[in-house]
């Protein structure tokens, strides 16, 4: 029997009458049985399917001049981009040195303690090489091998990202990847931020380098100076570098594209309205491209939410980016009951899924398109964001139904091995020549009849 969860303090009842007149706040609400629901929704939900043309124009320009001339490509788009001209573009091992000890201990030790989750988290996921022999006489098995060199991004750009340096470079160092290379941008006077060099010093990065945007994209694809091509490239970046990764994917493999960050709730009426509020905050104050939704059968839940919504907003450093984010993409649904917020939620295939509910484990049984879920009213999506252990580079744009978090399997590649005996292939091969035969490819038919034939004659 599944535990139900304890409700909050405070938790708001479920009274209201649908339809009814609500006041107006930071969240869009769709009232249940309103000609707008569905609509509302579909258009939420089609989130992922517009993309940058300009973004992607631009790209391509810098990609194609990265990939013709190397460094100076980088180092001039670097200036004309982001204000900086470093003298060198990787970080040398003293000025990394003398940055992680300038990191205080108090963020050296979250760091720390964010990183040994996260790997144990990953070190659980390797999928090993196995060997079989069948009793024809054939022996069959997969090899696991890690890449030879991976690529992380770590954008700059509106905040600094240390956490993002953890969760794509220790599953890449999980995997065993013999060389990662981290790419950021730099400050206008060449620096990076001390708390991303350390965090990707604990996760395992061996060599950084100061360069961001498409450019630094189409230097870890093909090489550029210092710069070394790359098997991978892994992280979140702008519309540009999304843009690029699209263009080198071939010459290198890449994740799943990261889209605007998002969040949808679903919530009952044990949930606290201070606390949804709270965590569609955490991630519309990310870009103002972000996603917030909240669905729930509770009537009164949305009105609250908006109440809590407006002295946090107040309160919030990047409170314009938050309100743009909500005003464009943030909404409250009212549904018939917990099974259609259930169902509208698995339709969407959130990024993040907050599960604020009474009984949490029996909502999740009922979604199977998720990044990340989080269950109950004390699982904040911070914490996920931070330390829980699972990554925080999620499918977006509704890619949950088929892509998955990134792990340290992204960081293999798997080959399969086949060594017949002879009985093995007298056994099976006149089912090949006769597959052959079906497809009209004479020449492997005639592969293994020679081989036959030899054996007959001795």
């Amino acid at each position: 029997m599944t535990q139900r969860a304890s409700a909050p303090p405070n938790a708001p009842g479920a009274s209201g009458v649908p339809n009814a007149p609500r006041e107006a706040g930071p969240l869009r609400v769709f009232a249940r049985g309103a000609a707008n629901f569905d609509s509302g929704f579909e258009s939420l939900r089609r989130r992922g399917e517009a993309r940058d043309g300009e973004a992607a124009e631009a790209a391509q320009r810098i990609v194609a001049d990265v990939r013709a001339r190397g460094a100076a490509a980088v180092l001039d788009w670097t200036q004309r981009l982001d204000g900086a001209r470093p003298a060198e573009l990787e970080v040398g091992a003293d000025e990394w040195r003398a940055a992680c000890e300038r990191v205080p201990p108090p963020r050296r030790r979250a760091l720390e303690t964010a990183a040994a989750r996260v790997r144990h988290f990953h070190q659980q996921r390797l999928p090993r090489g196995w060997r079989m022999r069948d009793p024809l006489g054939a022996d069959l098995g997969q090899r696991v091998r890690p890449l030879h060199r991976a690529g992380v991004y770590v954008p700059g750009g509106k905040a600094s990202y240390p956490s993002t340096a953890l969760m794509n470079a220790l599953p890449a160092a999980v995997a065993g990847v013999p060389q990662i290379c981290m790419a950021t941008p730099p400050a206008a006077d060449g620096s990076l931020r001390d708390e991303v060099l350390l965090a990707a010093r604990i996760a395992g990065v061996h060599r950084v380098f100061r360069m961001g945007g498409a450019q630094a994209v189409a230097a870890l694809a093909y090489g550029a100076g210092p710069v070394p091509a790359v098997d991978k490239i892994v992280g979140p970046g702008n519309a540009y570098v999304q843009a690029a990764k699209r263009l080198v994917f071939g010459a290198v493999d890449i994740d799943s594209e990261a889209g605007p960050t998002e969040v949808l709730v679903v919530a009952d009426e044990t949930a606290r309205a201070a606390w949804v509020a709270a965590d569609l905050l955490s991630q519309a104050e990310h870009e103002e491209g972000a996603s917030a939704l909240l669905l729930t059968h509770a009537e009164s839940l949305p009105a609250q939410v908006n109440a809590a919504l407006r002295p946090q907003l107040a309160a919030c450093a990047r409170a314009e980016i938050a309100r743009a984010a909500l005003a464009q993409s943030g909404a409250a649904f009212v549904t018939r009951d917990l099974a259609h917020s259930l169902s509208l939620a698995d339709r969407y295939a959130p990024e993040h899924l907050v599960l604020a509910v009474a009984n949490p484990e029996a909502a999740l049984a009922q979604i199977a398109n998720a990044g990340t879920v989080f269950l109950g009213h004390y699982t904040p999506v911070a914490v996920g964001d931070y330390l829980a252990g699972p990554n925080h580079v999620l499918p977006t744009g509704g890619t949950a139904r088929f892509f998955s978090p990134l792990g340290a399997e992204d960081f293999l590649k798997r080959s399969a091995f086949v060594h017949f005996e002879a009985k093995a292939l007298r056994a099976l091969g006149d089912c090949v020549m006769q597959l052959a035969e079906l497809e009209g490819f004479p020449a492997h038919g005639a592969s293994v009849a020679q081989r036959l034939s030899a054996q007959e004659e001795n």
